[in-house]
């Protein structure tokens, strides 16, 4: 059997280590600072254990690299532990651009030095059809979407998946995903497995991995889960990364640098369709050239008479008319109108929850990384909810995922349609 598993016609793109290198035996675990940090993890306090899958020591491991230290530390740990690791990188925009190229240079780099193979695979189309496109349509209509959502269901955790699974025998070796993202995967019983947050609050990721399929969790190894920021770079420069200082991503890498507002890059994609600007008394102040150029709750210059009383002050969006293709703004970032407490969310999946039993105590991100919020009522649909909050919240923007949780457990998520006060 081969190595990395019983292939299907499905031939690994680029070994960049010859094979011999992957018959030697288990190389020395580093220092013993790293060591300590393997596993189990002494440095977490025992209300933060929590069952866990573990890899057989012949089993497969896959990684999901994207050239950041996250990654990159997560390869780091699991071939210190494990014989079978490879890098894997997602190329998923268009193969000649600059940071696609940049990125993949990266990950050769850190898999050469940890002494691994790394593939390269191409998910341009599956992106673009599953993930961009449905994205530039939410823009257009008025939506806030986050891309990476769409990425991490459908493509890292959806293409990536499928393609792996199709090298491997229903009887053959067993296999795993493993990425760097801050989040846990609790194994609660046999067949049932749990996604938590992270222990590191200040990275938690599970809001951006709450609407992946739950039946792909037995597969998935999140070895950051236990870990803060400060200690993965301090592991990185202990594994003699060359990402251990390099700077977070921020946004999508695609995004030129030239466009220092988001709403210009997706000027490239969208035509302009002007529309106006106005009060809630229908009053007009000025144009738009997109509804996707504002955000609800953001701030936007008009031109205001000061000297009216009415209507000087600082202005801020509240609503997008889809209808007549109207932005809406009220006076002042506090005003009420910016706060409401009801909210329908469509596209409703649940993951590994019953909804009949575990619907009490719970909280609701509607961002990531936000203090979460209490939920007072929830009425349950078939592929929707309706959710009301103890408090209301300032800016909810229809597009947004919303995300349930019952302590730290993901119970589910959906796209934010509707808000209501």
């Amino acid at each position: 059997m081969p190595l990395l598993g019983t292939l299907k016609n499905v031939p690994i793109m680029l070994l960049r280590c010859p094979l011999k290198s992957l018959l030697r035996p288990p190389r020395r675990l580093y220092a013993t600072s790293v060591l300590q940090k393997l596993n189990p993890h002494p440095h977490i306090p025992e209300p933060f254990a929590y069952p866990q899958s573990q890899p057989e020591i012949n089993d497969d491991i896959y990684v999901a690299m994207s050239s950041g230290v996250d990654s990159s530390v997560t390869a780091a740990l699991l071939s210190k532990m494990h014989k079978n690791v490879c890098g894997v990188y997602m190329a998923n925009w268009s193969q000649l651009a600059k940071c696609t190229e940049g990125e993949w240079s990266d990950v050769q780099r850190v898999c050469d030095h940890l002494q691994i193979p790394c593939e390269r695979v191409n998910f341009e189309k599956e992106y673009w059809a599953d993930v961009f496109t449905p994205m530039l349509e939410m823009y257009e209509n008025g939506f806030t979407p986050n891309p990476d959502l769409g990425c991490n269901t459908y493509i890292k955790f959806g293409k990536m998946i499928e393609h792996l699974a199709a090298r491997y025998d229903v009887n053959s070796k067993n296999w795993w995903l493993a990425t760097g993202h801050y989040a846990r995967v609790e194994k609660a019983s046999a067949n049932k497995y749990n996604l938590l947050r992270a222990y590191d609050g200040n990275k938690d990721q599970s809001y951006y991995l709450a609407n992946i399929p739950g039946k792909v969790l037995p597969r998935i190894l999140l070895p950051l889960g236990h870990y803060t920021k400060p200690q993965v770079r301090k592991m990185a420069a202990e594994f003699g990364l060359h990402t251990a200082l390099k700077a977070d991503s921020q946004g999508l890498c695609f995004v030129s640098p030239d466009h220092t507002k988001f709403r210009h890059f997706l000027d490239e994609f969208l035509p302009p369709k002007p529309g106006n600007i106005i009060t809630e008394d229908g009053k007009v102040w000025g144009k738009h050239q997109g509804i996707w150029h504002a955000t609800i709750g953001q701030r936007l210059g008009v031109s205001m008479p000061q000297g009216n009383p009415k209507y000087s002050g600082v202005w801020f969006v509240s609503e997008k008319r889809i209808a007549t293709n109207e932005i809406v703004i009220v006076k002042g970032g506090q005003n009420e109108k910016l706060f409401l407490k009801l909210l329908e969310v469509s596209n409703w999946a649940w993951i590994n929850c019953d909804p009949q039993e575990d619907l009490e105590e719970l909280t609701l991100q509607f961002r990531s990384l936000q203090d979460p919020v209490e939920v007072s009522l929830i009425s349950v649909g078939e592929k929707s909810v309706t959710i009301e909050l103890k408090d209301p919240q300032r800016a909810m923007a229809p597009g947004q995922n919303a995300v349930l949780y019952k302590g730290n457990k993901v119970l589910g998520a959906g796209v934010l349609m509707k808000t209501f006060h």
